[in-house]
């Protein structure tokens, strides 16, 4: 770690840049772990998402997932071209069109999601009991004090507690 604090210098330091590095870490343990299994980072979050919220639409996922529709139309063509969701033909009221997993996309999932989660105990391996727990909140704090616009001025947010 010091030759990248040296050539960082104070950036290493800020708040933002630490979550940007953590983010990218844990990005690409991700894909590496996934890649034996054919899935993407973006397929798995989507495969997550489905799991928990069953007949999501794709600007839904796109929301979620931190994707753009249309790369989300690119990754739900994907996942239902190898059977992991289905969709319906035709919208069944309007344009929206719910997703849901498979049988084969559940069973994927199960792995894809072990690996991820032994990629998160290992990331959070260093913090001591009951630190993790207190890192959720402090990230969730965080995102909330950002809200949905980063063009909002600070001088009109609450004081922090």
């Amino acid at each position: 770690m010091e030759r990248t604090e040296k050539s960082v210098g104070e950036l290493g330091r800020r708040v933002g840049y630490l979550v940007k590095q953590a983010q990218s870490a844990l990005r690409s343990s991700m894909d590496q772990q996934l890649r034996p299994l054919g899935v993407t980072v973006s397929q798995y979050s989507c495969l997550e998402l489905l799991h928990q919220n069953p007949g999501l639409t794709n600007a839904d996922l796109a929301r979620a997932a931190f994707v753009s529709p249309q790369s989300m139309n690119t990754v739900l063509a994907g996942l239902r071209e190898r059977g992991l969701i289905d969709r319906p033909p035709t919208a069944p009221s309007g344009r929206r069109l719910p997703a849901e997993l498979t049988t084969t996309g559940h069973e994927l999932l199960a792995e894809a999601d072990a690996r991820v989660r032994r990629i998160e105990e290992r990331m959070l391996s260093p913090l001591a009991p009951g630190i993790p727990d207190e890192l959720v909140q402090h990230l969730t704090d965080l995102v909330g004090a950002l809200g949905d616009s980063d063009t909002e001025d600070p001088e009109q947010r609450p004081p922090a507690r």
